[in-house]
């Protein structure tokens, strides 16, 4: 399982890591239409789970109904967006790449679209084409702690690149230029779908709920007569460990770090966070968790963050629209930009 998260919701309505509710937080089965309920369901996608709780007086069957289609789209974009399913819209990029350009689902596109917009704004750190590493640094399910040679890794690093991206709009296609190039959005991928999912529950008619996908998570509305109140793992702490949260609404918090796909050798910690410039785990940071206004530039950004380190990713923090970020470094130090300060309550220091 592909797990990134280090977000939770903390609040009265509190999801565990599974997605389950916990008992004294139960909602009520039966409800009238004047009495709000808390009605959450949740579905593995995109190698990780999916949970969706809305707050609602909208009957139970109608939630229920917008769960399923929106689990059922999530399904669809996986199979359009992964590098694992076969003769999806990236496996086939990369099977042409250097050889002809490939038509593609509007949703593809438009996914490729806004992964070049985060590679452009991180300079390169994070890029959508650092697929060309897979096989070397083995994180998922073939995970073997291998570290390989750096002959083996150098000869990829010039089949990534971002800028030997090419779409063309017209004819709905997009090109690697280079042989060997390998695209990968799954550093994108959640927080597209986040954004989808969040699109479609309100155009049902739902204002108060909360989506939890992987490292991402959106809340809008409230639940109650509060807001909806979120926690940053520790990341050197156990898994349930928090050492900050904030009461938030209608905004989105992605989460990278250091501690779910990870190995140690030989005293060192190797992870799956690589640096496209040198093909290996970057060294900056152990988490980094971002705010921001859509989950798909929170993904990007925090991916990038990570790598470019605190501060020329603070930087890039400052100058991107509506964003804030949680950074603790590679020395457990914790840095907290301006838009988060008084907002963010700090409930211990991060475990050394």
């Amino acid at each position: 399982m592909r797990l990134l998260f280090a977000v939770f919701l903390l609040s009265s309505a509190c999801v565990g890591r599974t997605g389950e509710m916990t008992p004294d937080a139960a909602a009520p089965v039966t409800k009238t239409s004047t009495i709000p309920a808390t009605i959450f369901r949740s579905h593995f996608a995109m190698g990780t789970q999916m949970t969706l709780t809305a707050y609602t007086t909208l009957e139970e069957a109608v939630v229920v109904k917008v769960f399923g289609e929106t689990f059922a789209d999530m399904d669809r974009l996986d199979g359009l967006l992964s590098t694992w399913k076969e003769n999806s819209d990236v496996v086939r990029i990369n099977a042409a790449a250097g050889v002809l350009p490939v038509k593609v689902d509007e949703d593809t596109l438009e996914a490729v679209e806004r992964g070049l917009y985060g590679s452009r704004m991180t300079e390169g750190k994070f890029d959508i084409t650092f697929g060309a590493l897979s096989g070397l640094w083995k994180f998922d399910h073939d995970q073997d702690n291998s570290i390989p040679p750096d002959r083996e890794v150098k000869k990829r690093l010039p089949l990534i690149g971002y800028e030997y991206v090419k779409i063309d709009r017209a004819a709905s296609s997009v090109f690697l230029e280079k042989k060997g190039m390998k695209m990968h959005l799954g550093g994108i991928g959640k927080g597209f779908a986040v954004d989808r999912t969040v699109t479609r529950l309100r155009a049902a008619g739902l204002k108060d709920f909360m989506v939890q996908f992987g490292g991402d998570l959106f809340v809008s509305g409230r639940h109650g007569a509060r807001a909806w109140r979120v926690g940053i793992r520790d990341p050197r702490g156990p898994p349930d460990k928090y050492f900050a949260a904030a009461e938030v609404t209608d905004a989105t918090f992605s989460t990278s770090g250091d501690y779910e796909r990870f190995f140690v050798k030989d005293g060192k910690r190797y992870h799956h966070i690589l640096d496209p410039d040198t093909g290996r785990p970057a060294a900056a940071c152990r988490s980094v968790t971002i705010m921001a206004a859509d989950a798909t530039t929170a993904e990007w950004l925090s991916k990038g963050v990570f790598i470019l380190g605190v501060k020329r990713g603070l930087d890039l923090v400052e100058r991107t629209a509506g964003a804030a970020a949680v950074i603790v470094d590679a020395e457990n130090a914790l840095h907290i930009s301006p838009r988060l300060e008084g907002k963010l309550k700090l409930l211990s220091q991060p475990t050394l």
